[in-house]
């Protein structure tokens, strides 16, 4: 300390160290500049997306009523006289998805409650890369599946398990045999997904259940399941959106007859075969057939956008957060 003129003045004081640096690296920047771009490329593909749907679709709209549309008319919109009744697009739609769900849902559970509770290190190491590479065979070859071995194994054996009107043996194309192979199909992003979600619980909620004097499955049931209950609703959301959205298998093995029905055996016409069969460079530009496609698929991204806020919502309701 020192005294000038009378005055104090005071010590000086210096800054504290610190191991952070005084600037960020450019590789931070860098990164941070890609992971942003990312994310607004994502956003403005599906604005992008939206665009291209929305205007057509108002052009349709322009020509067949909200009231036509969604009425029980026929789906006719390539004949004379024209019919644009979407109801019998949405039930072919409705029966396929019902079908695989009903398949899918508890057998991809079941996979993944087995991968994760009852099978060992080794076998968990082979079945779930089994089954992620039947998540990516391409789904011509789901198609070719379902004509080539599903449809006749079911054609033969349709009078002996149902009878009444369901025992009349199917066509070549039908409901039944385009839900069994679509319902196979997702079935690995609906174990998958479960197994992964189920994987995170903490091993300390099982050892107190197990302490409790609880059987393996009811560890499985009563703890394991509920505790990632959010998860498996992700999964089955996912399974559920892949199956309203799945193209290839419905336009070779579920008919193209738009039919108002969910019975197994009639063929039906869904909407995304509806869009594969039309979109296909033939129908000309301006028309209202062209416009049909586009109102089509506006009304699939409508159904969609609704699913996955439906999961949003419940994931966020059952959601358990370990620490």
């Amino acid at each position: 300390m020192t005294t000038v003129s009378g005055l104090t003045e005071p010590p000086s004081v210096e800054p504290p160290l610190s191991l952070e640096s005084s600037s960020r690296r450019i590789g931070e920047k860098l990164i941070a500049v890609w992971l942003f771009c990312a994310a607004g490329l994502a956003v403005l593909i599906t604005v992008g997306i939206v665009l291209a749907i929305i205007g057509p679709a108002i052009e349709f709209f322009r020509e067949v009523p909200f009231s036509r549309f969604f009425s029980a008319e026929p789906w006719a919109p390539n004949f004379v006289p024209d019919g644009f009744g979407v109801y019998n697009i949405l039930a072919g739609t409705a029966a396929i998805v019902l079908y695989s769900c009903v398949i899918a849902l508890p057998a991809g559970l079941g996979a993944a409650i087995y991968l994760n509770e009852y099978a060992s290190h080794r076998a968990r190491q082979v079945l779930k890369p089994v089954l992620e590479v039947l998540e990516g065979i391409p789904t011509v070859v789901y198609g070719l599946f379902a004509l080539a071995f599903v449809a006749p194994v079911l054609q033969s054996v349709w009078p002996e398990f149902l009878p009444g009107k369901l025992g009349e043996p199917p066509g070549f194309q039908f409901v039944l045999s385009a839900g069994v192979v679509l319902g196979i199909m997702i079935i690995p992003t609906v174990a998958s997904v479960s197994q992964d979600s189920m994987s995170a619980i903490p091993s300390g909620l099982r050892e107190a259940a197990y302490g409790l004097g609880s059987t393996r499955m009811q560890v499985a049931t009563k703890v394991v399941v509920p505790s990632s209950f959010s998860g498996i609703v992700a999964s089955f959301v996912l399974g559920l959106s892949r199956a309203v959205g799945e193209t290839m298998v419905v336009l070779m093995a579920a008919g193209a007859i738009a039919n108002l029905t969910l019975w197994p055996n009639d063929p039906v016409l869904t909407m995304t075969a509806f869009i594969g069969r039309t979109a296909t460079g033939d129908v000309s530009t301006g028309t209202i057939t062209y416009y049909t496609v586009f109102a089509v698929a506006a009304l699939l991204f409508v159904i969609t956008l609704l699913v996955n806020m439906i999961s949003i919502a419940l994931v966020r309701k059952f959601r358990e957060v370990y620490e």
